[in-house]
C-alpha cells in the first residue's frame, strides 16, 4: 500500500462536503444538542475559532483514510465501495468508541445519537465523494 497515492483533490473536496454537512446538521439540531451537551451559548465560547479548525483538520484526516483505504479494503474506488468503507470505519472504530466515552462520561444517549449520526453522515459523504473521483 502506498501510503500517499490517493487523489488529494477528492480528499480536499470530501473535507469541504463533510464540512458543509455539519453546518446544516448542527444547525437543524442546535437546540437539542445543546440540551444533550446541557450548556448555554455563552458556556460555549462562541468566539473561539478552534472548533472549526480542529474539525477541517480531523476530517481532512479522515476523508484521507477512507481514500486510503477503500481501495486496500475493497479493490476498488467506486461510490459504493466508498460509502461502504466509512460505514465499516463508523460502525468498527467512531460508533464504538463514541459510546465507551461517553457512558463513562455520563453524556446523554441523545448527545451520542446527535454527533454518532453526524459523523455517520461525514464518513458516508467522503465515501461518495471520494467514490466520485475513483
Amino acid at each position: 500500500m502506498t501510503y500517499f497515492a490517493v487523489n488529494w483533490l477528492a480528499v480536499v473536496v470530501a473535507t469541504v462536503a463533510s464540512m458543509a454537512l455539519g453546518f446544516g446538521w448542527y444547525m437543524l439540531l442546535t437546540k437539542q444538542w445543546m440540551a444533550a451537551v446541557g450548556k448555554t451559548k455563552e458556556e460555549l465560547q462562541p468566539n473561539d475559532p478552534s472548533p472549526y479548525v480542529w474539525s477541517v483538520v480531523v476530517q481532512f484526516v479522515m476523508a484521507y483514510f477512507i481514500a486510503l483505504l477503500t481501495p486496500a479494503l475493497f479493490g476498488s474506488t467506486n461510490v459504493t465501495n466508498g460509502i461502504l468503507c466509512g460505514v465499516h470505519m463508523w460502525l468498527g472504530f467512531v460508533i464504538t468508541s463514541m459510546i465507551l466515552n461517553h457512558r463513562y462520561q455520563g453524556a446523554k444517549w441523545s448527545l451520542t445519537l446527535i454527533d454518532g449520526g453526524y459523523l455517520l453522515g461525514v464518513l458516508i459523504v467522503q465515501g461518495i465523494v471520494i467514490g466520485l473521483f475513483g
